[in-house]
């Protein structure tokens, strides 16, 4: 049988063999994340994932979906491509983190106005990073080539994840009490969202790689990475912490900040009161209001001005809970308290 080839396509802009070499590029780093349960490889119309339910009584799959948003331009304009797969991953297992899932196996999907093997084989590398960091298999993906609808040095970047967990073992909003503690997870940055402002505030539309790779004061090194940092993964972390102590809310912290998600894992007639003294803010988030013109309110609800991951536990079990995660290398504290009132979040000294 003759080896694919189209003249005619590649004409129009699709160039087909550059695809095949893209998924020999990637492959190592496919390997990477097999795990138990991954039976397929690369090249089928679908990814094969083996489950095993020994120790499952009531098994539910958990699946999310999401992308990276308009962080993408910071990758473009610092040419930088081999870490923004672990934000892909991040925004969609740390969702389905928050049902307590356990992930199982992750797809990708990249559009991109031309197919460079190096550039494609980058942005797996990053994926595959995730999926080690998550425990999870990358099982496949598509790239998809699109000329004349991405610019040839442009890419968009999506993912899926499929999760596992006990039925018994979701968090079920009406167990979460008025003196339960609330226990903040510290993100590693801006992680990736909010990023239509910050490009907006950085002027970064119109800015050059220069002045993203200049040292910045107020932050100690580069803005661009700041702005590149990845989303920090929170699943082996949690997991381990679910073993040993119950946990009766779980809210990821990504658009709309604190006042749009926190309210997601909490029960009718129940509010959550953060202090903000308490709240452990990057500098870049300073720096964001201050060249912003930014008010605070704004700035909670845009971002997760520090906070990635918060955690809703007994009060008894506060301090066993922050030695745990302590444990495993996650910076956590303890952050406010539930009360009983209108479903929300209030955060106190804003």
């Amino acid at each position: 049988m003759s080896a694919s080839y189209s003249k005619v396509y590649k004409n129009a802009g699709v160039d087909i063999t550059a695809g095949y070499r893209s998924v020999e590029l990637i492959k190592p780093y496919v390997e990477r994340t097999r795990i138990p349960g991954f039976t397929g490889g690369l090249g089928g119309f679908g990814g094969l994932f083996e489950l095993d339910l020994k120790g499952i009584k009531n098994p539910v799959l958990v699946s999310g979906a999401d992308g990276v948003g308009t962080k993408l331009r910071i990758a473009f304009l610092l040419g930088k491509h081999d870490t923004i797969g672990i934000d892909c991953v991040a925004m969609c297992v740390n969702d389905i983190l928050c049902s307590l899932a356990r992930p199982l196996f992750f797809l990708d999907y990249i559009a991109c106005g031309k197919t460079v093997p190096e550039k494609i084989a980058a942005i797996v590398s990053g994926i595959a990073e995730g999926c080690v960091q998550a425990g999870c298999a990358l099982t496949g993906g598509e790239t998809a080539e699109m000329p004349g609808f991405y610019a040839d040095d442009e890419y968009d970047l999506a993912g899926f994840s499929t999760g596992i967990v006990s039925k018994e073992h979701i968090p079920q909003p009406e167990r979460i009490a008025a003196g339960c503690a609330v226990i903040a997870l510290a993100s590693s940055g801006l992680h990736s969202n909010g990023f239509s402002l910050v490009r907006k505030v950085f002027l970064l539309d119109t800015a050059a790689q220069t002045e993203l790779s200049s040292w910045t004061k107020e932050l100690g090194h580069p803005l661009g990475e700041e702005l590149l940092t990845p989303t920090r993964i929170y699943v082996k972390s949690i997991l381990a912490l679910a073993k040993e102590v119950a946990i009766l809310g779980i809210s990821h912290i990504t658009g709309g900040g604190f006042y749009e998600n926190i309210p997601r894992c909490l029960p009718m007639g129940k509010q959550i009161r953060i202090y903000k003294s308490e709240i452990r803010t990057h500098p870049i988030f300073r720096l964001i209001q201050q060249k912003g013109n930014i008010t605070e309110r704004d700035m909670f609800n845009t971002f997760n001005m520090g906070v990635g991951m918060i955690l809703v536990v007994r009060a008894q079990d506060t301090q066993k809970a922050l030695d745990i995660l302590q444990k495993q290398n996650e910076i956590a504290y303890y952050a406010g308290s539930v009360a009983d009132g209108e479903q929300g979040v209030i955060i106190e000294g804003l």
